[in-house]
């Protein structure tokens, strides 16, 4: 696919959004229904990635605040993130963007935008540099999985591997 036909644009109010179908209906309700909602009361930024020559909207994503939290129950989860950070620098909190959704148009599945969304975050967050965030995090539906661990995200833990969505993240240390 020629990414470079493709813009990327924040969501605003008076943003008109560009066709937009992907497999996952509730996925298809956060953009058309949710997002400038969202975005309005501050919880989340939603960018649209389009393909203005096609006229739709190729993929979606939005970002919000997180953090990654030492929990007692988790230790071996703890320890082996800490194994990547310098003593000094050890935390019981660290900063992460949250992926809360990210999205491909079915016209365009399988054609490595996902990917291209993912390295462009990563990009964002450990060049542009406009906040430190050591950590992006996704609750990953299941059908999601193996695409982000395809893209180096790992689980959090194993609690939740009967669950819709599975806690996952990615170390920007490793994309720096």
């Amino acid at each position: 696919m020629d990414f470079t036909r493709l813009i990327q644009i924040q969501l605003s109010d008076d943003t008109e959004i560009k066709p937009f179908r992907c497999a996952e209906d509730d996925l298809n309700g956060f953009l058309f229904d949710d997002a400038k909602h969202f975005q309005k009361e501050l919880m989340a930024v939603t960018y649209l990635l389009e393909d203005l020559q096609e006229n739709v909207t190729v993929a979606y994503f939005s970002l919000l605040a997180d953090k990654i939290s030492f929990n007692p129950d988790e230790r071996n989860v703890w320890n082996r993130l800490n194994r990547n950070i310098p003593n000094p620098k050890r935390r019981r909190n660290y900063p992460a963007v949250k992926i809360g959704r990210l999205a491909v148009n079915e016209k365009y599945a399988g054609t490595g935008v996902g990917t291209f969304v993912l390295d462009n975050i990563k990009y964002a967050f450990t060049t542009v540099k406009r906040l430190g965030c050591r950590f992006i995090t996704v609750d990953a539906l299941m059908s999601a999985a193996p695409f982000y661990e395809k893209n180096g995200f790992r689980f959090f833990t194993d609690l939740d591997k009967d669950e819709e969505t599975r806690l996952m993240f990615f170390d920007l240390k490793n994309f720096a």
